[in-house]
């Protein structure tokens, strides 16, 4: 195991470098954000309003509402990485590590509209009448040939098995491990629990999904931040001077004690931050579109707007929180006890915090709770994805035993190492996010130019009534770059 474990965390570093996803994520966050105007600072308010308050669109298509598309993706997205995730960046990448996660959360902002107002323009029907979307649909509709279909692909492969990790395996080892810490729970105990309430969740298909997540989402988010508020408000002398550290070490070395470690790099906290960014709040990898495709909306640009605030609570508002906590509380410059695992001491970085704060049994009862409704949203919103994937892949005769595989690996993530199922959920993180990413920079012009034309109709989203412009397809022919019709909504076999 400990060579297998050196061998991923290798082929981590190297997908996490800046000689491959890094520059490419960064890259399309600028592109995005400067041909989209800043639509992430210009729209939000309105986004908000059109998500949380209005929450659908009248006499629209769809399989769910505005808001259970939000609260869906915000399920599958507010989940360990903003406790766990957070805690394992700033342990291994020092304080600087929050900033590159900000960075992640401010640039994906636009790339998350982008990639959700594709999954709803180029949405289509699967054999049983339920909204399929998603990159591996909207690569393959929106760029004609054999790059669209071979973008489209690697998408659905990697977002299938990027389910098991991201959606699976980090969410389950961090609440068994947490639970193990704040009440003593037999990993296995909580593990076949958790597989028997998400099998139950996910009988119900995506209406279920849509029910249940609109229900405690909300809640969830709430009792997280206020626990969250009451630890700063005890360590508010330390705010401040944990926001210079934030900064100061985002562009130098940390020296001190981080994690267990001695120090770290500016470019550990750029790869960490990175990594556990696009982790946390998935912008870029695609993943959001495939729930945003299922959103009753009257046009594409209005639910794009409503899934990128899904990018702005997740990271701005919760991953904050977390950072400040861990940072403020000093936790993260305490010495590696003997005996203990270094990603293990990483990834209770949060919980440790707490109990810093509020005490060693009310500390990490509460972190224990919030990541067990956090992570068991982040698997159910997960399972979805992933399943879609293997649809578009396989056709429909998939479904159910994709929903089995799924169900049945909860119980045996338990027995894995922490590090390398993080490292496993970010290799494949990564993989599925560079696909999208060539898709979202080729057909930026054109979401580009349909949404300047919708905004310039509906600037505050409190009309609708645009019609959205003809489905499109880039070709290249003779070297030349052309816009042909695309395919209309069609139903998978």
């Amino acid at each position: 195991m400990e060579e297998f474990a050196k061998l991923i965390g290798s082929i981590d570093s190297f997908v996490w470098s800046i000689y491959l996803l890094i520059p490419l994520l960064a890259g399309t966050g600028i592109v995005l954000t400067i041909r989209l105007r800043g639509v992430q600072f210009t729209k939000l308010w309105p986004a908000l309003k059109l998500g949380l308050f209005k929450r659908k669109d009248a006499g629209s298509e769809g399989d769910i509402s505005h808001y259970q598309a939000l609260t869906t993706a915000l399920a599958a997205t507010v989940g360990t990485g903003n406790i766990v995730g957070v805690a394992t960046a700033i342990g291994a990448g020092g304080p600087g590590a929050l900033f590159w996660m900000w960075v992640t959360g401010i640039l994906g902002m636009a790339s998350k509209y982008s990639e959700a107002f594709l999954g709803s323009k180029y949405r289509e029907l699967d054999a049983r009448g339920e909204v399929m979307g998603g990159p591996q649909v909207y690569l393959k509709k929106a760029i004609k040939g054999p790059v669209g279909k071979t973008l489209g692909v690697l998408f659905a492969v990697f977002g299938a098995l990027a389910a098991f990790g991201i959606g699976n395996g980090t969410q389950v080892s961090s609440m068994t491990k947490n639970m193990q810490t704040a009440f003593g729970i037999d990993p296995l105990v909580t593990g076949v629990v958790i597989m028997i309430l998400v099998g139950l969740t996910l009988i119900g298909g995506i209406k279920s999904i849509g029910k249940v997540t609109a229900g405690f989402v909300p809640l969830m988010i709430l009792v997280y931040v206020v626990a969250g508020v009451i630890v700063l408000a005890l360590n508010a002398g330390n705010i401040i001077p944990a926001f210079g550290m934030v900064f100061q070490y985002a562009f130098t070395d940390y020296h001190g004690m981080v994690g267990g470690a001695l120090g770290t790099t500016v470019a550990l906290a750029i790869q960490k931050g990175m990594a556990r960014g696009i982790f946390s709040n998935e912008s870029g990898m695609g993943s959001a579109a495939i729930v945003a495709a299922a959103a009753q909306t009257t046009h594409p640009v209005r639910q794009g707007l409503v899934s990128m605030t899904q990018t702005f609570i997740d990271t701005i508002i919760v991953v904050s929180f977390t950072g400040l906590v861990i940072i403020s509380s000093g936790v993260f410059g305490l010495e590696l006890p003997k005996g203990v695992d270094a990603s293990d001491f990483q990834s209770q970085l949060t919980s440790t915090a707490f109990a810093a704060t509020l005490g060693d049994k009310v500390g990490p009862a509460i972190v224990a709770i919030c990541i067990v409704f956090f992570a068991l949203s982040t698997v159910i919103g997960w399972a979805y994805y992933g399943e879609r994937c293997a649809v578009s892949l396989l056709g429909i005769k998939v479904q159910f035993p994709y929903r089995i595989i799924f169900t049945a690996l909860i119980v045996i993530w338990t027995i894995f190492p922490v590090g390398v199922i993080w490292d496993i959920a970010d290799i494949l993180n990564g993989l599925m996010a560079l696909p999208n990413l060539i898709g979202l920079l080729l057909l930026s012009g054109m979401i580009a130019r349909e949404t300047k034309r919708y905004l310039s109709k509906d600037p505050d989203l409190s009309l609708g009534g645009v019609e959205p412009e003809p489905l499109l397809a880039l070709t290249i022919a003779d070297g030349k770059v052309k816009w042909i019709p695309a395919e209309e909504r069609v139903a998978k076999l």
